[in-house]
Order: structure tokens, then C-alpha cells, then sequence
């Protein structure tokens, strides 16, 4: 599958098969490819926890539900959880970062997190990126520090959902030409 076909046929997926284990070979092969990423001055401003002892992935599971408002509800069938922190940059990119009042630590970890999700497409994985949930438990749960940030949580599972089409807005609507 060319690049193109691997970003079309990517999805956020919400339903994972709970009996079929993701093969270590694939974490780690996804995990190889997010090392890759490109990140502002090779800062590589993240680490990654993967969760896929499943007491723990349902405790997490739990941190990241919300009944208030009815989300993420879906999470403890994902038998993987590859959560994302935070780490401190290097010295060039947070200069930079401060100068140009520019995150670049975020910036870095949202393209290792595109990283993420294709290369489990690549592998006949599912994915969803989350980024609401309760970070105080799940820093608590995952013994991570309390001068660190927990970004993001990646589900990867076998998708059990159909494709869906997507929805998005023309290249019209989101490109011009030489100006604003």
C-alpha cells in the first residue's frame, strides 16, 4: 500500500476484538518508527509507557472514562495502551520554543504520534488518539512523575468496526495559493 492509500484507509477506531492479542513484534515495530520521528532540533521531547498487562489497562481504562460526559467508554477493549509523556526538550528547542512562543514539544509529540497510528495501519492495527482524560490518576497509576505530562494515550487493537468513510472539508476550503 503506497502512502497515500495508508492515510486514506487510517481511522480513529472505537472497537477492538478483546480476544486477540496484539503480537509483541508489532509494538515494537510501531515503537521503532515513532523513535524515527522527526522532533525540533532532535529533542525527541517524549517517552513512551505501553500498557498491556490487562489489570493495568483496565485500571487505566477506568482513569480515562468519563460518565459525566459520556466518553472514552470504549478503552478497556484495546488490549494496548501506548501512552505518551512529556519529557523536558533539549536546551536548542526550548530556546527556540521560547523565542518564537512556540510549543515545539507538542508539536514534536503530535508528528511521533501520526507516526504512531500509521504505522499500526501498516500492520493491520487499529488506533485511536486520546487526549481527554484524567492525567492526576493516570500519572498516578503509571508511577509517572508529577513534573511530567501525560499527552496522549494511543489505543492499538484489531479493529472490529467497518471502514467508514471520512469526513473532511475540500482542499479549497483548506488551501490557497501565494497569500491568505
Amino acid at each position: 500500500m503506497d502512502f497515500h492509500q495508508l492515510a486514506a484507509q487510517r481511522q480513529s477506531d472505537r472497537a477492538y476484538d478483546t480476544s486477540r492479542p496484539v503480537e509483541r513484534e508489532k509494538i515494537l515495530r510501531i515503537l521503532e518508527t515513532a523513535r524515527l520521528a522527526p522532533s525540533a532540533c532532535n529533542s525527541q521531547p517524549w517517552h513512551f509507557i505501553v500498557v498491556d498487562d490487562p489489570a493495568l489497562k483496565d485500571k487505566l481504562a477506568d482513569a480515562e472514562a468519563s460518565r459525566l460526559i459520556g466518553i472514552n467508554h470504549f478503552t478497556k477493549q484495546a488490549p494496548v495502551h501506548i501512552v505518551i509523556v512529556e519529557e523536558k526538550p533539549n536546551l536548542t528547542a526550548g530556546f527556540g520554543s521560547w523565542i518564537k512562543d512556540k510549543n515545539f514539544a507538542h508539536i514534536d509529540i503530535g508528528i511521533v504520534a501520526a507516526h504512531i497510528v500509521l504505522a499500526a495501519e501498516e500492520e493491520g492495527l487499529g488506533s485511536c488518539i486520546l487526549g481527554w482524560f484524567n492525567e492526576e490518576k493516570v500519572r498516578a497509576l503509571l508511577g509517572i512523575p508529577s513534573n511530567k505530562r501525560v499527552l496522549l494515550d494511543i489505543l492499538i487493537g484489531y479493529p472490529t468496526c467497518a471502514q467508514h468513510p471520512k469526513k473532511r472539508k475540500t482542499l479549497e476550503e483548506e488551501v490557497s495559493w501565494n497569500a491568505y
